[in-house]
């Protein structure tokens, strides 16, 4: 009997510095015999550790956003390898790729799956330029669908099955959706660890401080994350997303509070019966899932450990003092350029949040004025779907100049 060549799945990794991009190399280090990296792009201010990544995965293609850091990218590569004790010759140089289309370039290059993990809104030109080569995308970066989900599912050509997701709560669902037919779904459950202010009341949220806001009981995440998870602004964009990944209808989306985070999310199916996906909080497990899909990669993570006592708790979300995702709700169902708005108005108020410029609540109040003002534009292109950002951006700033000014602030939900 013949035996099977084994099959190496090749991946191109956007945005490997970060997060998810450090954790999917660790996935890939850890399954030589499943996954090759073919290209990489990584953040212009952190080009040392680009240039270790390039020589420990062996890559032929490296990119930078900035073209200014293609010259400190090469230095960093040469200086890796001398302190590695390389002589020149025993090893490859990578072509290296600079510029605001690296990443387009890099996102088509001959590969099995594209892991998108580069962070805003810089990210959808990647997705479709990926999607337009033919490429699977592993997709963690949520402006793609959130700001371009029209463009997306135009991109897709009728398979949902390049379109992968990396986001826990997301990934979840998609095991979840594994327990029966899509016509046999009766509600997506999202949960939410409720971040630092989990049952609150409106009124206590005034006077809170940027320091404890930024204090979330269970992630260590940066500050913009941590901020979008105190508001949930960020459960509310994963609604939205949501509803783009699986077809179904935003009122069949629930949120509910899951303090300990095990519970990742939920299906409940027409009979009644409701599967949960359940782990320990660790991104590798999504990620390798990803980037194997629809086939499971063997101890991504450590399991549950069901022999030692605990207790799972579910509370419902309070819409009033997290209006949040009530709002991500309205603009889903406005559609079109809506959600953009709704997510490029939210980053400026965060912005100026941290900043020290106006109370927590009122980052919210910002993204519905700026949401209510805005005209949508049912099926834009992907200029108008940057023109859009850029003007609710804009009139996100002005809202704020006038808070700061005390020319009279934005009347609170």
């Amino acid at each position: 009997m013949v035996s099977q060549p084994r099959v190496v799945r090749e991946v191109v990794l956007l945005g490997s510095t970060g997060s998810i991009g450090t954790q999917a190399i660790d996935v890939v280090q850890r399954n030589p015999d499943k996954f090759r990296v073919v290209g990489l792009l990584g953040g212009g201010g952190r080009v040392d550790l680009l240039a270790q990544q390039a020589l420990d995965l062996g890559v032929e293609v490296v990119g930078v956003a900035a073209a200014s850091a293609a010259q400190d990218l090469q230095l960093a590569f040469y200086a890796e390898a001398d302190k590695r004790g390389y002589r020149r010759g025993e090893f490859a140089v990578p072509k290296i790729l600079a510029g605001p289309e690296a990443a387009v370039e890099i996102a088509a290059l001959p590969s099995d799956v594209v892991l998108n993990g580069i962070t805003g809104s810089v990210g959808l030109a990647p997705t479709l330029s990926a999607l337009a080569a033919g490429r699977t995308v592993a997709l963690a970066n949520k402006e793609s669908l959130v700001a371009g989900g029209p463009l997306v599912l135009d991109a897709l050509g009728g398979n949902p099955d390049r379109l992968i997701p990396v986001d826990s709560e997301h990934s979840a669902l998609a095991q979840c959706l594994r327990g029966g037919r899509r016509d046999e779904v009766r509600k997506l459950v999202l949960t939410a660890s409720g971040g630092p202010f989990r049952g609150k009341r409106r009124e206590e949220l005034a006077a809170v401080t940027r320091e404890q806001a930024l204090a979330h009981p269970t992630w260590d995440m940066g500050p913009f994350v941590t901020i979008n998870s105190a508001t949930l602004m960020n459960k509310g964009l994963e609604l939205i997303e949501a509803h783009l990944f699986f077809g179904v209808p935003y009122d069949d989306i629930a949120v509910v509070v899951h303090p300990q985070s095990l519970v990742h999310s939920m299906v409940e199916f027409y009979d009644g019966s409701t599967i949960a996906q359940v782990s320990p909080p660790d991104m590798r497990l999504p990620i390798a899932l990803a980037l194997g899909w629809p086939d499971r990669v063997p101890e991504a993570q450590r399991p549950m450990d069901w022999a030692t006592a605990q207790t799972l708790t579910f509370f419902p979300l309070d819409d009033e003092a997290f209006p949040a995702v009530g709002l991500a709700r309205e603009s889903g169902k406005r559609g079109g350029t809506a959600p953009a708005v709704f997510n490029a108005a939210n980053e400026e108020a965060v912005g100026a949040f941290l900043a020290g410029k106006f109370p927590f609540v009122r980052i919210v109040d910002i993204v519905a004025e700026v949401l209510a003002a805005h005209e949508v534009i049912a099926k834009p292109s992907l200029e108008e779907v940057f023109a859009t950002e850029r003007e609710a951006r804009a009139a996100a700033g002005r809202l704020i100049e006038r808070v700061v000014a005390g020319e009279g602030s934005v009347v609170s939900r």
